[in-house]
């Protein structure tokens, strides 16, 4: 069926506006319950679910419209106020829930917003069961009898199991003492979590973005604004910087010198560590947006690479197909599934760290064998054109773009999954023929458009 409601993680919108309203998050959260308590359930008298949520003002009213509509449903609700989406990941799957669900708008501004859930094994839902709450959100909601409805209480002790987990990510031989690290929460959902895992592993911790008031979340922030790390850790004289977003899923981290490091200059410290190691399981998967860099990165290094589409859902999906256990996007969401079931920034970081802990190196060491090719990104709008490489204009300009680029380059277009826009994106080692490539491109798809 086609999806009204659910992209590719979750259900997203503006808040106020369908559907991140009350009536409909209860109903979301009404139809998830039915659905979940129709599911095989283990030594349970009935469904449980978790919600977390990140700083965002709307996640009030949206926590208390899920909870009501869950509660009708007769599906028992444990809240855990502001929560990484990651650590909701993992406290479902500890105690043996049906569910979790997260609310939160991400990367995006504070008046955005979203709900997500994860599987009871700690896996994002998957389509199959995202489908059946489409469907069940078009029956009215029944309110079951008093009896049978669903009771909420607080889990007072979720951010300390939280912390403890991502510490046991990092091996108990190693520590942080000597190290001066700035973390950047975003002002969003690890600000109470971030600083006191590194801190508490022996780092001296200068703690940026970490006072959230309901609308900072992001602002000028985080993995997405990474200039006010690049500037603490220059102004603290620290060794790095680790940058979250706003529900802490997403990292990128600064050098000692202010550079900054992406997704796919982390993905390649943790994998060539882990190959040195002899504890790769397999390759690493990437996206369609991955720098060609990584690839040639890898295979120099004779690691297995494959492209998934754009989205950590679909990394995930690959990952297990294929029984690997390392992926990610160079937006910073990178998944180590021999720790997380999901991409956790945190959990991530402590890998790059180990990384540079047993070699000795660091982090500009560690990543200089990856040298990013120029990447250019145009979009251009269209409101018919579905399949670009459909128009033969559009075909001729990309194969005279890949027979000039030779190999040493790389042609993308692809329509966005959330507005109508064709994306083109070409890269390469010379950029300003990457630059005239794009262009010449998407002037032939807004022809065709």
């Amino acid at each position: 069926m086609t999806r009204k409601y659910f992209g590719t993680d979750g259900v997203r919108g503006k808040v106020g506006q369908e559907p991140i309203t009350p009536d409909l998050v209860m109903r979301l959260g009404y139809a998830a319950g039915k659905v979940l308590a129709g599911l095989p359930r283990k030594g349970m008298e009935r469904p449980a679910v978790l919600i977390g949520k990140d700083t965002r003002v709307s996640g009030y009213m949206l926590e208390s419209a899920l909870e009501a509509g869950l509660s009708a449903a007769g599906v028992d609700v444990l809240l855990v106020g502001p929560m990484p989406t990651p650590a909701v990941a993992y406290l479902t799957r500890a105690l043996r829930l049906s569910a979790g669900i997260v609310i939160s708008g991400s990367h995006n501004p504070y008046d955005d917003n979203g709900i997500k859930f994860f599987s009871g094994n700690g896996f994002k839902l998957p389509d199959a069961t995202e489908s059946a709450i489409e469907r069940a959100l078009a029956r009215p909601l029944k309110c079951m009898p008093s009896l049978r409805l669903g009771k909420a209480r607080r889990l007072d002790d979720a951010a300390g199991r939280y912390i403890e987990f991502c510490k046991g990510a990092f091996p108990p031989q190693l520590h942080l003492r000597g190290m001066r690290i700035a973390v950047d929460c975003a002002h969003g959902a690890a600000y109470h979590i971030a600083p006191h895992v590194f801190h508490e592993l022996g780092a001296d911790v200068e703690a940026v973005g970490a006072e959230p008031d309901g609308f900072n979340i992001n602002d000028r922030v985080g993995a997405t604004s990474p200039q006010a790390l690049q500037a603490a850790v220059k102004r603290h004289k620290a060794d790095l910087g680790i940058a979250l977003d706003g529900d802490g899923d997403r990292l990128v981290m600064v050098d000692s010198a202010g550079r900054l490091y992406d997704g796919d200059q982390l993905l390649y410290v943790i994998a060539r560590h882990r190959r040195q190691k002899g504890e790769l399981a397999g390759g690493v998967v990437g996206t369609q947006m991955t720098n060609l860099a990584l690839e040639h990165a890898l295979a120099s290094l004779k690691i297995p690479f494959a492209r998934a589409r754009v989205g950590d859902r679909y990394v995930l999906e690959m990952l297990l197909r294929r029984h690997w256990q390392l992926g990610g996007e160079n937006s910073g969401h990178i998944v180590c599934l021999d720790k997380h079931t999901t991409g956790d920034g945190i959990v991530s970081a402590l890998q790059v760290l180990r990384a540079l802990s047993e070699t000795g190196v660091t982090l500009a060491k560690a990543a200089g064998a990856i040298t990013l090719y120029p990447q250019v990104l145009v979009n251009v709008s269209t409101k018919k054109l579905r399949d670009p490489l459909s128009s033969p204009v559009v075909k001729r300009a990309v194969k005279q773009a890949e027979v000039e680029l030779d190999g040493s380059g790389r042609v993308l277009l692809r329509p966005s999954g959330t507005e109508p826009v064709i994306r083109v994106m070409v890269e390469g080692r010379d950029g300003s023929e990457v630059r005239r490539w794009a262009n010449h491109i998407a002037a032939a798809v807004g022809k065709a458009a």
